[in-house]
């Protein structure tokens, strides 16, 4: 049997990431995993009711998600995490 590396996970999605302050309006401001980051993002959406109804991969931003979406109305699922790399360090 192979022994194992001895590593330990932690980088990739499950190292926490900090937010910018317009992104912590949604997840708040404690460092945060990529994947609970995307998360709490989802949540928000779902909660204020932000996909179109007849595109579901379209989301409507509304004013908070909007500086998130550097001012952008409308931007497709997969394009939503181009934009929240912009607000991770």
């Amino acid at each position: 049997m192979a022994q194992g590396t001895g590593r330990k996970a932690g980088g990739g999605l499950a190292r926490p990431v900090q937010p910018s302050a317009d992104l912590a309006a949604i997840t708040g401001s404690a460092p945060l995993p990529r994947s609970q980051v995307v998360s709490k993002v989802w949540d928000h959406i779902r909660k204020n009711n932000l996909q179109n109804p007849q595109n579901k991969r379209e989301i409507m931003a509304d004013a908070t998600l909007k500086k998130v979406f550097g001012g952008k109305d409308r931007v497709s699922m997969f394009e939503m995490n181009k934009h929240l790399s912009n607000h991770l360090k």
